[in-house]
């Protein structure tokens, strides 16, 4: 004997299993997915740290002004963008404003774009020069799967190998450059070459002063070496896919 109640709760049923399934979807993802094979787009993701309620940190200047480091994060940003966009290198960014943005949602971005590098710039007053740091995670082999906090092991031997030619860049430009290896709660869940790079004040031997972070100059010299280091990330990239 046919129920057409049965149809009636069936179609409940899976209505309720539906939304089930989008509300898990809008949860923190435990797993972040490696990213599809690499497109003939090569993809930059800059991520300028902080933002909106989180300031970071207060950067002081010689004549007795202040920022804070949300503020230079974003203005790199903006001068590192226009860089790589002159060379034909596709950009997305985590942040284009005065914006709060966690961190899932930052890592979500970079591994959604299948992005092939991935600089975090941050600032600080201490210390001097660059400081660069990869994520101390342990490297593990690449999988289909990766758990969401610890995406980026599979990727270390990769940023390890970016973060050199970015130092290369760097001390080129004449820039001092300090490497090291450290918790990234943002990088660690990306699936690509990723590297925080951390601006501090200049010091050069005979200088009196130190030049502050705000110094227009030292930002464009920092962003030229970091642009270059890219467009020489992008070329060694092309060279390996082109190996059989």
């Amino acid at each position: 004997m046919s129920h057409p109640w049965r149809g009636s709760v069936a179609v409940r049923v899976e209505s309720l299993f539906a939304a089930a399934l989008i509300a898990l979807s809008l949860t923190i993802p435990a797993l972040a997915q490696a990213p599809p094979a690499p497109s003939a787009r090569f993809v930059v993701v800059l991520d300028a740290a902080h933002g909106g309620n989180d300031a970071g940190g207060t950067l002081a200047s010689q004549d007795g002004s202040s920022q804070p480091e949300k503020a230079f994060t974003l203005a790199l940003n903006v001068r590192l963008r226009s860089l790589l966009a002159a060379r034909g290198i596709y950009v997305v960014t985590t942040r284009e404003s005065d914006a709060t943005i966690d961190s899932d949602t930052r890592s979500a971005t970079a591994n959604h774009a299948n992005a092939r590098a991935c600089l975090s710039l941050h600032a600080s007053e201490s210390g001097s020069g660059i400081h660069l740091f990869v994520s101390s995670l342990p490297p593990t082999e690449p999988a289909r799967l990766n758990p969401w906090k610890t995406a980026q092991a599979a990727w270390i031997t990769r940023s390890l190998a970016l973060a050199g030619m970015v130092n290369s860049a760097l001390t080129h430009a004449g820039m001092t450059v300090t490497l090291g290896r450290t918790a990234l709660p943002v990088i660690d869940s990306m699936t690509c070459p990723a590297v925080a790079v951390e601006v501090a004040p200049e010091i050069t031997s005979g200088q009196a002063q130190p030049t502050d972070v705000s110094d227009a100059g030292y930002q464009a010299r920092v962003a030229d070496a970091l642009a270059a280091a890219i467009v020489q990330w992008r070329s060694e990239s092309r060279t390996e896919a082109a190996q059989p």
